[in-house]
């Protein structure tokens, strides 16, 4: 339990604007948002923190990073390591869903699982979606449906693999199949049940869930294609799925490896929404701690990567000051979009009864602060260090 704490004379962002405002919080919630607060509670000392200057904006969720790590493309010695704390926290990211990827064979539900509780302990949100690349995709229990009902971490499904070489066969009644178990276990267990599917470089690639849609009554909003900038045929499509009502998961980390061939995030945000796909179907995530491979066109590996989870925060700055995209739908696209997608309550908004994921950055976007359900990870610009990372 977190004390009593006001944030003095930030300008706040939910993320569309309220003002230069005070911010109470008490234990893990915001409390109340208003000029010249006072609390008192006896027995309880009140924390001030002179905040003017600097900005207030939503905790980050990153809804897609190897927390256990990935990666294996290039033999053993190409397996990625686990996130850290610090990593996350270097991007402002106060919330993080793990998932598996490429190799669900060696690596496990299980450890994606032992790692959200690992960051939880050391005060990040996460949550995790079960599965991997391969389908019958790897679960905890034996069954995805049973996973999203019984396990409070599990939310989704994924990422499962299509329209990739690296991925199975699947047919539109097997994708019909995996998103209709999600959708069950996912309302047994209160949960939104969204299925992140990896997309890969073949062409026409949207087609097998645009097949799913015809032969079945799942709504298209339960997909959630990622990767949607890594090719200028994908990106193109991506516009007309958008515009259907479908999601769109742009990632942030690897077009500065592969600028030739993906959109730069902040650029694709902005022509999506030129192109007239609304603002709420729209999310960043960095593919954090994932391998980044460059295959050539005989599908042998010529480079590997790996992805750093800061690249979201970097690229919704880019998008205000390269793209002028509006200050709401920037921090959208990071806060509030994929809160609501992945039906994360008290997340993704700075408003009363909200958790206290709170980030402040000064007018040169350089983090300040980062408050966690309440709890100072990053203090005047220094973060704190998760297990085994050192002083």
């Amino acid at each position: 339990m977190q004390g009593l704490c006001i944030l003095r004379g930030a300008e706040v962002f939910s993320p569309s604007p309220v003002g230069t405002v005070d911010m109470a919080l008490g234990g893990s919630r915001i409390l109340t948002i208003g000029p010249d607060l006072s609390l008192s509670a006896r027995g309880v000392g009140v924390r001030e923190v002179d905040c003017r200057g600097l900005r207030a904006i939503p905790g980050l969720i990153d809804g897609h990073v190897h927390i256990a790590g990935a990666g294996g493309e290039g033999g053993p010695s190409t397996r990625t390591p686990e996130v850290t704390v610090s990593q996350l926290l270097a991007g402002g990211i106060t919330t993080v869903i793990g998932c598996l990827g490429t190799d669900g064979y060696t690596r496990t539900p299980v450890s994606v699982l032992m790692k959200v509780k690992s960051l939880r302990a050391q005060g990040i949100s996460a949550w995790m979606l079960t599965g991997a690349y391969q389908m019958p995709t790897p679960t905890i229990t034996g069954d995805i449906g049973r996973d999203l009902a019984m396990i409070d971490e599990v939310i989704g499904v994924g990422e499962v693999a299509i329209s990739d070489h690296r991925a199975s066969w699947l047919s539109p009644e097997m994708l019909v199949d995996l998103a209709s178990k999600a959708r069950v276990g996912g309302m047994l267990g209160g949960k939104a049940g969204i299925v992140q599917l990896h997309m890969g470089d073949v062409k026409d690639p949207l087609r097998p869930i645009y097949r799913a849609l015809e032969i079945s009554a799942i709504p298209i909003g339960q997909f959630m294609p990622t990767h949607m900038n890594r090719n200028a045929w994908i990106f193109e499509d991506a516009k007309e799925f958008g515009r259907r009502g479908g999601r769109i998961d742009l990632t942030t980390s690897s077009y500065r490896y592969f600028p030739d061939d993906e959109t730069k995030p902040s650029k694709a945000l902005s022509l999506l929404l030129e192109a007239g796909v609304p603002l709420d179907r729209l999310t960043f995530s960095s593919d954090g701690n994932g391998s980044l491979p460059l295959f050539d066109e005989g599908g042998a590996l010529v480079r590997l990567e790996i992805g750093q989870p800061r690249s979201i925060f970097t690229e919704m700055v880019d998008a205000l000051d390269q793209e002028h995209v509006p200050f709401e739908s920037a921090l959208a696209v990071v806060t509030r979009n994929p809160a609501r997608a992945f039906g994360l309550s008290g997340k993704g908004e700075l408003i009363p009864g909200a958790d206290a994921d709170v980030v402040l950055v000064d007018e040169d976007w350089q983090i300040r602060h980062v408050i966690c359900r309440g709890r100072f990870m990053v203090e005047d610009g220094i973060a704190r260090r998760g297990t085994f990372e050192g002083s």
